[in-house]
């Protein structure tokens, strides 16, 4: 028996785990797959440096950065690039705006000189200078931007962007749980814009690299450590079948036998979650899997030549009919990923196109490449990585789900999630998601009777 059993292996619940070694408690850890890192997957092949799921995390959001630090794992920012990043609108890419933050506009020259708004579309935006706030305790985030800064400015940029983010189509996403900074901006400054000018400054840009870092072996090598760390509280290839609550512990039912603990931490997708606790939790299990999932895929591309690309990618606009939702050119991105003269793309595919079979996405990937370059190019390589529980989308009313699911967690005493689908769904969130479940977990073991 152990004091606490940690359920996933991905970086919520490695970080978990971390959590509960350095608080000397007795735990273990188990992961269905055969690796740990849950999304987190780096390949190096053929001279190739690839990541699967995420490529970095943010420097202004510390949890990533105190792991790194811990490890002595230094970490790495992108290559300047100036534009960063281009939206595809009118079959034609534009750079985006100079000064974003998140995903809104925080320069008004940069407004003022972007190619990718019309100049009606950028009048229409300059009115959130002179609207009142809202009134609404949450909204969509189309309905919040099409209110503040105009349709033009959701469909052409912050659709585009929130795509990237969260997958699927963004247009229902909440903004009190989403992008909760936005909501807080507008209550403080009033304007959207002279807020988003206003925070900018304490913050780095999405110009010249400095946002966003990673390392040189990939975001693996952090999965790598935090798993060194962990090694002899680690069950890999451990499937769990069933859970049941057993008096005031838990039975934990595996391949390799039943364990009990007093405390579980459950760190799996949410459909995952729902799956254990619905014999015994029916309203949690309800609520979990109120959470969409859409699902998501990645193909990367090596080619044996310098492609004709600008930036460290591409994101594509609403109706420009391609089946991707961007690229991003890795070489040009993140050093030594790529062989000396060569090239790397990564194409991102959400809902239906990423259920397809690998064969169809590569096809898909290639095609879509072929028609922005305007010319045949072919592979020396090319990765599949498929995620078909995707990413959770924070749909309005998404704070309120997680309070009544807290609610129904009072039944199981002892019992904790943690996840991408509860506080956020950056690297940074998902790590602090890990360490909040088990602060809770030690808690409880501190107020639980001794045996």
């Amino acid at each position: 028996m152990a004091q606490v059993l940690v359920i996933g292996g991905g970086w919520a619940g490695l970080a978990a785990g971390l959590a509960l070694k350095e608080a000397g408690a007795d735990f273990l850890l188990l992961e269905a797959r055969p690796r740990l890192g849950g999304k987190v997957r780096t390949l190096r092949q053929g001279g190739f440096l690839v990541e699967g799921g995420p490529d970095a995390s943010v420097r202004y959001k510390k949890e990533v950065l105190e792991l790194a630090q811990a490890f002595g794992l230094e970490p790495i920012g992108t290559i300047p690039q100036k534009p960063s990043a281009l939206i595809l609108k009118g079959g034609r890419p534009h750079p985006l705006p100079e000064g974003l933050l998140q995903v809104v506009p925080g320069d008004l020259r940069g407004l003022a000189r972007t190619s990718l708004l019309s100049f009606s579309g950028k009048l229409r935006a300059l009115y959130d200078l002179f609207l009142p706030r809202g009134n609404k305790e949450d909204e969509s985030l189309r309905e919040f931007v099409e209110r503040r800064l105009g349709p033009e400015v959701f469909a052409a940029l912050v659709a585009p962007l929130a795509g990237g983010i969260y997958g699927g189509e963004p247009d229902e996403l909440s903004m009190k749980a989403a992008f909760p900074q936005l909501l807080e901006l507008e209550r403080r400054h009033r304007s959207l814009i002279l807020g988003a000018m206003r925070e900018r400054k304490s913050r780095g840009s999405r110009e010249g690299g400095s946002l966003f870092f990673s390392f040189r072996e990939g975001l693996s090598a952090l999965t790598r450590k935090m798993a060194e760390a962990l090694s002899e509280r680690v069950f890999t290839g451990t499937p769990v079948l069933g859970v049941e609550p057993f008096g005031s512990r838990y039975r934990v039912h595996t391949p390799r036998g039943v364990l009990e603990a007093e405390a579980l931490i459950l760190a799996t997708p949410a459909p995952q979650a729902a799956r254990l606790l619905r014999p015994f939790l029916p309203e949690a299990t309800a609520l979990l899997k109120g959470v969409p999932h859409i699902p998501a895929a990645t193909v990367s591309l090596a080619f044996p030549e310098p492609l004709p690309v600008v930036g460290h990618g591409l994101l594509i606009a609403q109706g420009e009919g391609f089946r991707v939702r961007g690229f991003t050119w890795t070489h040009q991105k993140w050093e030594g990923r790529a062989l000396e003269g060569h090239s790397l793309v990564r194409a991102y595919l959400s809902g239906e196109a990423a259920g397809l079979s690998e064969a169809e996405l590569a096809k898909i990937a290639l095609e879509d490449l072929r028609r922005f370059l305007g010319k045949e190019v072919r592979p020396s390589h090319t990765f599949v990585f498929r995620f078909p529980e995707g990413m959770p989308s924070y749909r309005v009313g998404h704070l309120e789900r997680l309070g009544r699911l807290e609610m129904a967690l009072l039944k199981a005493p002892g019992l904790f999630l943690a996840g991408n689908y509860l506080e956020g769904v950056g690297l940074p969130e998902v790590v602090r998601s890990g360490r909040r479940a088990a602060g809770r977990a030690l808690a409880h073991l501190a107020l639980a009777p001794t045996p």
